[in-house]
């Protein structure tokens, strides 16, 4: 290989930082479901690993007794991201709108959300973690964007205010510089 060539290769691969790649190995457990039923609400979601190794958010959300979400949340020890700037979701979904989401601090109450559409496709969505905004439960929070420099948390959430089924499948969630 060529000097260049493998500086080239070298610097690319070092741009990415996995946060989790699902495997038919991977560890779970620090992944749950949270539904609008600590609400009231009566929406259902699931999360598991499939054949392939792809990590599977799927259900159906309800609007009855003022529901309409379900929302998958992943626990993790501290991650620096001071040298980060994106966030790289490879996925296939079911063309509906979810919403991604980011704890600097897994007990701050808001969190830093940004909206994305799923093609139905394999695909990978970028997310600029300067443009999350900050929300608490549906409200748009008047503080700066995502200007952190750590995570432990973050979520996928769909509630697009209508009662409908969804499938989400999610390979890797990567950092980048």
């Amino acid at each position: 290989m060529k000097p260049l060539a493998f500086i080239l290769l070298f610097s690319i691969t070092m741009t990415s930082t996995p946060i989790f790649n699902f495997t038919k190995e991977a560890n779970i457990s620090n992944w749950r479901i949270v539904d609008d039923v600590v609400m009231g609400g009566r929406s259902n979601g699931n999360f598991e690993l499939n054949k392939d190794g792809h990590g599977v958010f799927s259900g159906k959300v309800s609007l009855e007794n003022n529901g309409g979400f379900s929302s998958l949340r992943y626990i993790t020890e501290t991650i620096d991201i001071a040298r980060n700037t994106k966030v790289c979701i490879k996925l296939k979904g079911d063309g509906k709108n979810y919403q991604f989401r980011i704890k600097a601090d897994r007990n701050q109450r808001y969190s830093y959300i940004t909206t994305f559409k799923t093609s139905g496709e394999w695909e990978t969505i970028t997310i600029n973690l300067k443009e999350l905004y900050p929300a608490f439960r549906g409200r748009t929070l008047n503080y700066p964007n995502f200007d952190k420099t750590t995570i432990e948390e973050l979520a996928f959430l769909i509630g697009n205010k209508k009662a409908e089924d969804f499938k989400l499948l999610i390979d890797s969630i990567t950092l980048e510089k």
